[in-house]
């Protein structure tokens, strides 16, 4: 490796290697930087002769990230926010988020239930700023704050790391979802025994064991699950035109009924509440635009959770 001397070097090339890491093409990091691809190119050269390594290899999907590029990102980036943070220092007053952007980790059901009416809070604190979500939960959110490949998390606890701070956003509970036609007319209700004869559809990272099974379990009895997915979003197509019945997170269960037309009932056994929390790297407190973010993600849950106390069944 060649020795390395700040004097030297272009800092402007970390701008494209956190493009190029980011966008995993040189195209759209220069589309992303308003420059040609031949100076995208020619900074990458550079870069390469600056770290003495490859740092992007061409795969059939793009570029992909050496073990050196990937360890170099988190502390790449963490220096160019801190050159965007020291532009606001200088002028608080003015709006610094254009190109900036935050990584909110999350899983699909907070984006549904949340995600719309996040981008409005933000397009109102920190205009231009880019939310980027990112799927995680709470077995892996901990690191994947620590590695920074997210800014923020909004997930079921997981933050007992003493590098990390968060903060209760509200109680989580459960409700059922089902094809409407499955109901008798007028029918709002399931009762125990109807809801386990039912087939039912499972979210779940690990695809075996959930919440449901462990309640039922606890009173000696089970249930058969037809299918497993690792998103909420799939569950209209899955319930639609069956006689199965998914049991997820209220907040979920209340935006997808609205928009897929789902049936929306209460479950009939009781099942734990659990908190829903926001965490971040504690070293991230300085950062006003993470700050905005945080801000807003607190009065997003702040408003719906208030539009969800009436149940609707």
């Amino acid at each position: 490796m060649n020795q390395m001397n700040i004097a030297t070097v272009d800092l402007n090339l970390l701008k494209v290697f956190e493009a190029l890491h980011e966008e995993s093409s040189a195209s759209r990091a220069a589309l992303r930087l308003g420059l040609t691809q031949s100076a995208v190119s020619a900074a990458l050269r550079r870069l390469r002769q600056v770290y003495g390594d490859q740092l992007f290899v061409r795969t059939g999907r793009g570029l992909a990230p050496t073990l050196k590029a990937n360890q170099l990102k988190p502390v790449v980036s963490d220096a160019l926010n801190k050159c965007r943070q020291s532009l606001a220092m200088v002028d608080p007053a003015a709006n610094h988020y254009d190109g900036r952007s935050v990584t909110v980790g999350l899983s699909d059901d907070f984006e549904i239930a949340y995600g719309r009416r996040l981008i409005e809070e933000i397009a109102e604190r920190a205009p231009k700023l880019r939310l980027i979500f990112r799927q995680t939960h709470s077995q892996i959110v901990a690191r994947a704050l620590m590695e920074r490949s997210i800014d923020l998390a909004i997930t079921a606890g997981g933050f007992a790391e003493r590098l990390l701070s968060r903060q209760v956003l509200g109680e989580g509970d459960y409700l059922c979802l089902v094809d409407p036609l499955s109901l008798a007319e007028g029918q709002e209700t399931l009762s125990l025994e109807a809801f386990i004869a039912r087939e039912h559809i499972l979210v779940s990272s690990g695809g075996f064991i959930g919440i449901t099974d462990e309640g039922l379990a606890a009173l000696g009895l089970s249930r058969r699950v037809c299918a497993s997915t690792t998103h909420f979003a799939a569950l209209p197509h899955l319930l639609k035109g069956s006689q199965a019945v998914a049991t997820i997170p209220a907040h979920a269960a209340r935006s997808i009924a609205t928009l897929s037309g789902l049936a929306l009932l209460p479950c009939p056994l009781a099942l734990p509440r659990y908190p829903i929390e926001l965490g971040w790297r504690t070293s991230t407190q300085l950062d006003p635009v993470v700050l905005k973010v945080r801000e807003a993600i607190i009065a997003t849950f702040s408003q719906r959770q208030e539009l969800a106390k009436p149940a609707i069944f």
